[in-house]
């Protein structure tokens, strides 16, 4: 407090006295206030502070320089006590305070004078920091400074060096009631307090219950014995006592022995417990029981194992299924258009009802085959590529295939025209399955002389959308959630064309498998808006640097040499386009291309190709069956066979080469590689045509 304020309030006492008196009593007052001030002032035996209201330092006398080793001008208005005391005890009597008052308090200055601050002084025990970072155990007395009217004008902490008494009471101090209120506490940990020599000194409830102990029978003994006897014996314990001391930590799990001799998985950390002189107290020990969670954790894998091999069961049925569907239906639809070709040729009404056989059984056929695409995406076992792939192309092979339809029933249909390349990474094959079923779906649903239109635009820089709109009879609110639901036949109340609708379905699993998504808006009168978004995809094309790669990588031929035959199987013309130009610069190859699998071959039976280029995800028919097949012909069987795909992890590749491929080369095509595999293909070919020499 400034010496004015002590002057003010030593004066006011003499305010009401007789003016002779008042002058005499007004002497007397400063001479003895000015008196008093020097004797704190000057006083080294105690550490004497002064704060406002707010807690900033305004008197620092010669014992508290003496005490912290700051002159009072480096403090006074500058700082408040709470910088001189330790941080960790501060907070530790900010725990205490808050519990005490149940209310948050804060460590620091207001944690210092909480109790004076509520009107009753209060001494305690603290750490105060010097200025060259030294430790001084305090008691510390606080008390409140009021004017006249009660008001609190500042803070008094008065602090006398408490050293002696602290060196003896220090190594009890980690073990106070403090920490044991903290611990016991706790019921779902195990809390165990130990002597440098590993002795159990504290024991909290959680131990108790955790290990079967009560305290009186625990505490004196090795902790040792809380370990299975095989760890007892390879001297665990010790080494996690040691690691502890040495790094300050150790935890892990381990097994852990209860006092009934049963054992659990436990998880267990050991910490060291130092002195601020860095003296090796004792350690503290929490250990958490992990058989619950491990029991859980089992009981998830085993649910895990068992819903997924219930799903493959389903799958397997489900694909089964539908194999003996379309086996039976071969025969129902095969005599159904023999019947109709029948002579003499059948009545009108032997028509009607072989219509309606061949309309059901037509409608059969196509439901097991989605039927057998759902099983099939279910199991995981579906096969597919993602690539960069062309959305112009793939809508012209849509709108060959919907177009005969849609002028069957009336419908007008509209493709959007494209400006400019447009490419998405997918599989080719499943967006057209997504598309053609979206296009059908728009034609079945629609209404006589109706219109669809097919728009693609950039939602944004990153995806492509391609919207579907119909003007059918649109959907109400409740339909559409549960159009996307196996089985669900949402529509048919406005449609005479049967439909389960498990078709959405495949589609939508489809367009999530590829990293889009898909969407419908609908008005009841109006029609619907199907509309699904891909990641959008730069066209594939050579780099400048390895287009001069492959104009440099021309092997030497002779001039009237033949030139040699590439087969290349592929769906995707984007790819096929990328191939076309890479052989384009070699002079000694002709390139022939197939869309699928049994078109190539075919073609590879005719033409006997010297190497065959094949991609993995054809449609219909794999690229590794049509590989085999070759194999197994012996026409084909000498043609090197190498796969292109864009299945590129390990496994894939170590597969393709087990089922019997040449060679494996990965999209995007690496040119250098690429050149260099063909040549040991047309090497090899070569080799196998040559007649083997006379030996004779």
């Amino acid at each position: 407090m400034p010496a004015t304020q002590l002057d003010s309030a030593v004066l006011s006492m003499a305010g009401a006295a007789p003016a002779p008196v008042q002058e005499s009593l007004r002497s007397a007052a400063l001479l003895k206030a000015g008196t008093l001030q020097a004797a704190i002032f000057n006083t080294a035996a105690f550490s004497i502070i002064c704060t406002d209201e707010m807690g900033v330092i305004q008197l620092f006398n010669a014992g508290a320089e003496r005490m912290f080793g700051y002159q009072a001008d480096e403090l006074i208005n500058k700082s408040t006590p709470a910088i001189l005391s330790d941080s960790l005890e501060v907070l530790a009597r900010a725990v205490v305070m808050s519990r005490e008052a149940d209310a948050p308090v804060s460590p620091g200055f207001e944690t210092l004078v909480f109790k004076a601050a509520r009107g009753s002084d209060d001494s305690y025990e603290l750490t105060h920091i010097r200025k060259d970072g030294g430790r001084v155990p305090a008691i510390v007395s606080v008390s409140a400074l009021h004017d006249l009217a009660g008001k609190i004008i500042g803070y008094l902490f008065v602090s006398a060096d408490n050293s002696t008494r602290k060196e003896v009471e220090e190594q009890l101090r980690w073990s106070e009631e403090s920490f044991r209120l903290i611990v016991d506490s706790v019921t779902d940990c195990a809390f165990v307090v130990l002597d440098p020599q590993g002795m159990v000194t504290g024991w909290n409830a959680g131990a108790q219950r955790l290990h079967g102990y009560p305290e009186n029978e625990i505490v004196g003994r090795h902790y040792s014995r809380l370990y299975a006897n095989a760890d007892v014996e390879g001297g665990v314990p010790q080494r996690d006592l040691d690691a502890a001391a040495a790094q300050g930590r150790c935890d892990g799990e381990g097994w852990r022995v209860r006092k009934d001799g049963t054992q659990f998985r436990a998880y267990v950390a050991v910490t060291a417990i130092r002195d601020p002189l860095g003296k090796l107290r004792g350690f503290g020990a929490l250990s958490r029981d992990l058989t619950e969670r491990r029991e859980a954790e089992a009981a998830a894998a085993n649910a895990k194992t068992l819903a997924e091999k219930n799903q493959i069961a389903n799958a397997e049925f489900l694909s089964g299924m539908s194999h003996e569907v379309r086996t039976s239906l071969n025969a129902i639809l095969g005599f159904a258009q023999l019947m109709g070709t029948d002579s003499p040729p059948p009545t009108s009404a032997q028509k009607e009802g072989i219509a309606k056989i061949e309309q059901a059984g037509w409608y059969l056929l196509e439901l097991a085959t989605e039927i057998h695409d759902l099983a099939t995406i279910e199991a995981g076992r579906l096969a597919w590529s993602l690539e960069p792939t062309s959305l112009a192309d793939l809508m012209l092979d849509c709108q060959a295939g919907i177009e005969p339809q849609a002028q069957k029933s009336g419908i007008r249909m509209s493709f959007t025209g494209f400006d400019a390349p447009c490419f998405v990474k997918a599989d080719r094959t499943r967006v057209k399955q997504v598309l053609d079923n979206l296009l059908s779906n728009a034609v079945k649903y629609n209404q006589p002389g109706g219109s669809v239109v097919v728009e693609c635009s950039a939602s944004n820089a990153q995806r492509i959308r391609v919207s579907v709109t119909d003007t059918g009879a649109g959907l109400q609110p409740a339909q559409l959630e549960q159009l996307f639901r196996p089985f669900s036949r949402v529509g048919q109340e406005t449609s005479a064309a049967p439909d389960a609708r498990i078709g959405l379905v495949v589609t939508k699993r489809l367009v999530e498998l590829m990293g889009g998504s898909i969407g419908v808006r609908s008005h009841v009168g109006k029609g619907s808006v199907f509309w699904i978004e891909l990641v959008a995809a730069q066209a594939p094309q050579l780099a400048p640097a390895d287009a001069q790669l492959v104009a440099l990588a021309q092997p030497a031929i002779a001039a009237d040499a033949p030139p040699r035959t590439l087969l290349y199987v592929e769906d995707n013309p984007a790819n096929l386009q990328l191939v076309e130009q890479i052989i384009g610069r070699r002079p000694d190859m002709r390139l022939l291309s197939a869309r699928t699998g049994p078109l190539g071959i075919a073609l590879a039976r005719s033409a006997r190709p010297d190497v065959i280029l094949m991609d993995i995800n054809l449609p219909g028919m794999s690229g590794i069956k049509a590989m085999q097949t070759l194999h197994a012909d012996t026409a084909t069987a000498h043609i090197p066979v190498v796969a292109l795909s864009a299945n590129a992890i390990p496994r894939d590749i170590e597969r393709g080469i087990e089922a019997g491929f040449f060679r494996y080369l990965t999209k995007p095509i690496k040119v250098a590689e690429f050149m260099e595999t063909l040549d040991v293909a047309l090497e090899f070919a070569a080799q196998k045509a040559s007649p083997a020499p006379d030996r004779r």
